[in-house]
């Protein structure tokens, strides 16, 4: 994402400095932001470390399908449970678990716990609240759920511990002001689009001027700042100006599940037009979902995930994270987010690791690109075999044009990501792969770099 990007929408100034004055810039607390009621947003920073810069290569885009004028979920089996919030700023994590629904249905019909997703995370943040997608991320991405709704009901005021996850999510796209296609395709490819918009009881409200009851449809004038989220199940070109208490401009408008049970709209659908000015300026979809057996260890040192972005003024930056193996193990996948459109990589191994020396004897693995946003896993060409105890370093360069701090880090960034440690972690930065910093030492950040193994047989 673009720095104009970020200052567009920043929520808080400047903040604190890292050692040996390593500026911390706190500039878009709401860029992932979904919240309603009282949800309050984790903060992104930009971590800048002084050194030369270069330029590297973009990565290359995907081909577009052709799309209907018309498409909807539920008419192919994709509608999850409708659901009601209550009185709990929830919204982000109901409609995250019917994302989630939608994307297994009609092959898996499971119900997973929005509770466990609130209450169960690794933040400090209470139920009421509220939540983002970086912490969505954290929690799915770090296989810490989702658990299903039988184990773990909703409204109850308690979650019990020790659950596991029924499925894992490897890859979660983000969109930024995302263009009507571009949601239409995502939604027509995954059967969902997770966004949030400005709407709550008031703007909902008969009289209020945005919300058409007879009609289930909404549109909110003005520009502003997110405060709920809905889940986009599909669209429909021809839906009428007319339909809308204040007529638009264009005809048209996105199919979306509320999170206000099945007395809104119509059983919970309702209707937001295309030029709504709020809608998909920030969305997620969930693009990889797996079952548990997909790979029988993860290695992490980011439980609280992205907080913020660390680099040299570059484009280009390697990273990577040194773990010691539990047993004799096929290294199978990295996992690791990318910070902007078009992310370029190359994945490297060092076995052995002993000292930052080590990263010379680094082995390439292989490379890639990433058109969105977001989290992604990716699948090595060859697993590679580790030893009981082997201390192995993996390595990530990656390229993310028009970002100058490209590498997602966790590190306590506000009061609810004071769980955050460094003890007993191993990260690195290097700007050109010669020269490395240890991040827990030198600004007390962790690398999110992920690695997925299977037991050798």
């Amino acid at each position: 994402m673009t720095k104009q990007m970020w200052e567009r929408i920043q929520r808080k100034n400047q903040r604190g400095r890292f050692a040996r004055k390593r500026i911390v810039k706190l500039l878009a607390a709401g860029i992932l932001a979904a919240v309603l009621l009282s949800c309050i947003p984790c903060s992104l920073s930009l971590c800048t470390v002084d050194e030369q810069e270069t330029s590297g290569s973009a990565a290359t885009g995907e081909t577009a399908v052709s799309l209907p004028s018309y498409w909807y979920a539920g008419d192919v089996g994709k509608k999850p449970t409708v659901k009601d919030q209550g009185s709990y700023g929830t919204c982000w994590a109901i409609t995250a678990t019917s994302a989630l629904e939608a994307a297994l249905l009609p092959a898996q019909q499971l119900v997973f716990s929005a509770d466990h997703l609130t209450r169960r995370n690794s933040f400090t943040a209470d139920v009421n609240d509220g939540g983002d997608y970086l912490m969505l991320m954290a929690y799915l991405c770090g296989w810490q759920g989702p658990v299903t709704e039988e184990e773990d009901p909703y409204g109850d005021e308690y979650s019990p511990e020790g659950l596991t996850a029924a499925v894992h999510v490897q890859e979660v796209r983000v969109f930024l002001d995302s263009s009507i296609e571009k949601i239409k395709e995502t939604v027509y490819t995954y059967g969902s689009v997770q966004t949030s918009l400005y709407m709550d009881h008031d703007t909902a409200a008969d009289g209020a001027g945005y919300y058409n009851a007879s009609t289930s449809s909404y549109y909110y004038t003005e520009k502003m700042t997110q405060n709920h989220d809905v889940l986009i199940l599909g669209w429909d070109d021809s839906w009428g100006a007319d339909q809308f208490a204040a007529a638009p401009d264009q005809n048209g408008a996105f199919i979306c599940l509320n999170t206000w049970g099945s007395d809104f709209g119509e059983d919970g659908i309702f209707y937001v037009s295309y030029a709504d000015p709020n809608i998909g300026a920030v969305a997620v979809a969930y693009t990889r979902i797996e079952d548990t057996d997909n790979y029988d260890h993860l290695y992490q040192y980011d439980p609280c995930g992205w907080q913020g972005q660390q680099g040299y003024e570059s484009e280009d930056c390697f990273f990577s994270n040194v773990y010691t193996a539990d047993g004799e193990e096929l290294l199978s996948a990295v996992g690791f987010y990318a910070s902007g459109e078009n992310t370029s990589y190359e994945i490297y191994l060092v076995h052995d690791f002993d000292g930052t020396d080590s990263f010379d004897q680094m082995e390439y693995l292989q490379s890639g690109s990433f058109e969105d946003m977001g989290y992604y896993t990716v699948d090595l060409n060859a697993e590679q075999q580790l030893t009981a105890g082997e201390r192995f370093a993996v390595v990530v360069k990656i390229h993310v044009p028009d970002e100058t701090n490209p590498v997602a880090v966790e590190y306590q960034s506000d009061e609810y990501t004071q769980n955050v440690t460094t003890e007993g972690k191993e990260s690195y930065l290097s700007r050109y792969g010669t020269a490395w910093e240890n991040t827990q030492e030198k600004f007390g950040t962790n690398v999110c770099l992920k690695v997925y193994t299977r037991d050798q047989s």
